[in-house]
């Protein structure tokens, strides 16, 4: 019984990853764009044979690469599944912002890009996914209105907007147009640099005064940090900031009271006797006519014998 119920638990986990894989392939594939088509190749673009002809630029406009096979590529709005991209060959595989070209002239003997339908009488073009019942995408155009070498093309890759060509560009971005850089745009408003120093030198001075403003403001609030422990303390110890008087303890007052409060707590005071002791002694004599406390001592003398 064990061993059914972990089959069972085994086979649910499987088909539960295949469809959040098949989400996954089914999201991925709906980034792709049909980006440029060219429908009378004369001198343009040759495939691995050497054989021009008409061709398909599909862009993966996402940021991960998306694998294209088993999704259906048709000119016929009847028929949305009339070729269905090979699975297996790792040129499907568009890689993130990439390109890949179909060649659209009936020969799908000649590989995986090749496709069973030409354009040569064509007006639309659609890709399906991998049921084959959800659009992609899809362009219509006009036949008669291609010119020779040129695309039928979107101006900026999966753009909606779409116009001639006259340089394709397959497996390249369609926005050829030169644009200035950033640095020449800057200095053609900005040739002499004055601007971009007077920009400098603010970005430069704004953040010293910003630098100037936190350090003050951090310092305000150390102090007031150590002003509030300070004055915990001495609450403590059962002592205010206030004298007898009621006005303000001096700085001198406060730190001849911190000393003391330091002296206690380590026992390092003097210890004061307030006991006076007063003994009396006596003299025989007077000490201020005594020889032994006068001015001079008399020398004395010596004798030496002969």
């Amino acid at each position: 019984m064990n061993k059914l119920f972990k089959s069972l638990k085994s086979l649910f986990i499987l088909i539960s990853l295949g469809a959040i894989s098949g989400n996954v392939v089914a999201q991925s594939a709906s980034d792709l764009r049909i980006n440029e088509i060219l429908v009378k190749n004369v001198n343009n673009y040759e495939d691995d044979f050497g054989i021009r002809s008409s061709w398909i630029e599909i862009f993966n406009s996402a940021y991960n690469t998306v694998n294209i096979a088993g999704c259906y590529l048709t000119n016929d709005p009847n028929n949305p599944k009339k070729y269905r991209i090979p699975k297996g060959d790792p040129i499907t595989k568009i890689t993130s912002r990439g390109y890949i070209v179909f060649w659209a002239d009936n020969k799908t003997t000649h590989g995986t890009l090749h496709l069973n339908f030409d354009l040569s009488k064509s007006n639309y073009l659609a890709l399906y996914d991998q049921s084959g019942r959800v659009l992609i995408d899809s362009v219509t155009f006009s036949n008669a209105a291609q010119k020779v070498d040129t695309s039928w093309a979107r101006t900026v890759d999966g753009d909606a907007l779409w116009n001639f060509n006259g340089k394709p560009t397959p497996n390249g971005n369609n926005d050829t147009a030169e644009r200035a850089t950033a640095g020449a745009t800057f200095l053609f408003f900005d040739p002499y640099g004055g601007t971009m120093a007077f920009i400098s030198m603010s970005v430069v001075f704004s953040a010293l005064l910003l630098l100037y403003l936190a350090f003050k403001y951090i310092g305000k609030i150390n102090i007031r940090q150590a002003q509030k422990a300070k004055q915990k303390d001495m609450e403590k110890q059962g002592i205010t900031a206030k004298t007898m008087d009621g006005e303000d303890a001096s700085g001198e007052t406060l730190a001849a009271i911190a000393i003391a409060l330091h002296l206690l707590e380590t026992d390092k005071q003097d210890l004061e006797n307030t006991i006076l002791t007063i003994e009396k002694t006596s003299r025989t004599y007077s000490p201020w006519s005594s020889k032994i406390y006068g001015m001079r001592q008399t020398p004395q003398k010596l004798f030496y014998k002969r």
